[in-house]
């Protein structure tokens, strides 16, 4: 067989067995450790492995992946996640569709220090999911808003996958997160406009929440005012150079830390849980990308890569054209596998196509963050939408992703509107030295 053959052969067992369940990251360095043995030799192989795992478990770029996830952790574990739903449950729930607008707003908040969709959907739906029960909202809405909320977790940094994207195309963490603060927020005014007009189709879905008074709203600005300290505090210092990302979420942990403790919010109980669900959330990271790192270098070796290149380059087609079949691939991806696994499988393959055809690196980055986002809210997999099923237990799984399904639109908008308006990704960046 030829070295392509073996690498095809290599992606149907690594797709055979990510169905299997077998966890992702040992997945991708088992066959990619066997490939490579077979390509080029056993030997060569198993020092090809214990290298890449210790290059990734000791490298100082990716330190900045627990400091993020510990950061997320204590702003949960501390209230702030419920604290922010309260004040925008003040100034909207009274509106129709008020509680769900009031969940997006809590989401992009929350996402602006928690860098994991499935984290912010887990949070918005124990805090959101019962006070929408109370005003009889229609369970496909609720559970929609906080599952499609939750994506947001990824696109308004700081982000994990923005995190690995630059690490692995060796492009600046603090440009890729500043390009993802505009279609964070153009998302999210989408997701609004989707329920507001969801909520004028069919009126029914909900009961509006009583208007609340001058003096609670202006008590529940607590909520909101820590929030915008921390993301001042991380994201400021990136704009003006002042930290590197790794200190930025450094800074950003203590500080959450500090917030935590003036307010006297967090027992010894979550501050020791906070550490343990960031430990347990950290090692998974980093294994998957060990695992697809091994996998990326016996990618490397059959020549697949470059030869899909190759292949593409010589289509005469206009560029966009490719990239919208690239944007599809990543959806019928997003489908079937984890986001961060399918970050990690092809941006060894699309990144050096997307480079040859001229487009902005900062620019593809959001893009693929935007298409990612759709892949956690869609059936089979869904991941966003099972998180949302573990909290509300008494609603099946097709109610929830009939929710979903009127919020992908947003998630299309912004993608659509990317591509045809690029200085919204690469607006702010430009700013970055």
């Amino acid at each position: 067989m030829t070295a392509t053959t073996i690498g095809l052969v290599g992606f149907v067992i690594l797709i055979t067995l990510m169905f299997l369940r077998i966890p992702v990251g040992f997945v991708m360095a088992i066959v990619g450790f066997a490939g490579f043995g077979f390509l080029v030799s056993w030997n060569a192989s198993l020092h090809l492995l214990a290298r890449d795992f210790f290059s990734i478990f000791s490298s100082y770029n990716l330190t900045v992946i627990p400091l993020f996830v510990f950061m997320g952790q204590l702003a949960f574990h501390s209230g702030i996640s419920s604290r922010l739903f309260n004040a925008a449950h003040k100034f909207f729930g009274h509106l129709p569709g008020g509680l769900a607008i009031a969940t997006i707003g809590a989401c992009a908040g929350f996402s602006a220090i928690c860098g994991s969709t499935s984290a912010t959907a887990a949070t918005m739906a124990s805090v959101a999911l019962p006070e929408m029960k109370k005003y009889n909202y229609d369970p496909a809405l609720a559970t929609g808003v906080v599952a499609a909320g939750g994506s947001l977790g990824i696109l308004i940094p700081p982000s994990t996958i923005f995190i690995i994207y630059g690490i692995m195309t060796e492009q600046s963490v603090g440009k890729l997160f500043m390009a993802g603060i505009l279609p964070g927020i153009l998302l999210s005014l989408l997701f609004v406009t989707t329920v507001t007009i969801w909520i004028h189709v069919q009126p029914g879905l909900c009961e509006l929440a009583p208007k609340s008074t001058l003096k609670e709203r202006i008590a529940s600005l607590s909520g909101i005012i820590e929030t915008f300290i921390l993301f001042i505090l991380v994201m400021g210092g990136l704009f003006i150079g002042f930290f590197t990302p790794t200190e930025a979420a450094a800074i950003g942990a203590f500080g959450t830390l500090i917030i935590a403790l003036i307010g006297r919010n967090l027992s010894w109980q979550a501050f020791v849980l906070s550490l343990q669900e960031t430990t347990r959330i950290s090692c998974m990271i980093l294994v998957i990308v060990a695992g697809a790192t091994v996998f990326g270098h016996f990618l490397a070796v059959t020549s697949i890569p470059t030869e899909i290149g190759t292949w593409v380059s010589e289509l005469q087609v206009s560029r966009y054209i490719i990239i919208g079949l690239i944007i599809f691939i990543y959806l019928i991806m997003g489908c079937l596998m984890d986001s961060l696994a399918m970050i990690m499988l092809t941006i060894p393959i699309f990144y050096p196509v997307v480079m040859s055809l001229g487009f902005d690196p900062i620019w593809f980055g959001v893009i693929i963050v935007v298409v990612t986002e759709m892949g956690v809210i869609t059936p089979p997999i869904g991941v966003n939408v099972y998180v949302v099923a573990g909290v509300a237990r008494d609603i099946p799984l097709h109610i929830i992703f009939k929710g979903t399904l009127h919020l992908l639109v947003a998630q299309l908008a912004t993608a659509i509107l990317l591509i045809l308006f690029p200085k919204i990704a690469t607006f702010l960046p430009h700013f970055i030295k």
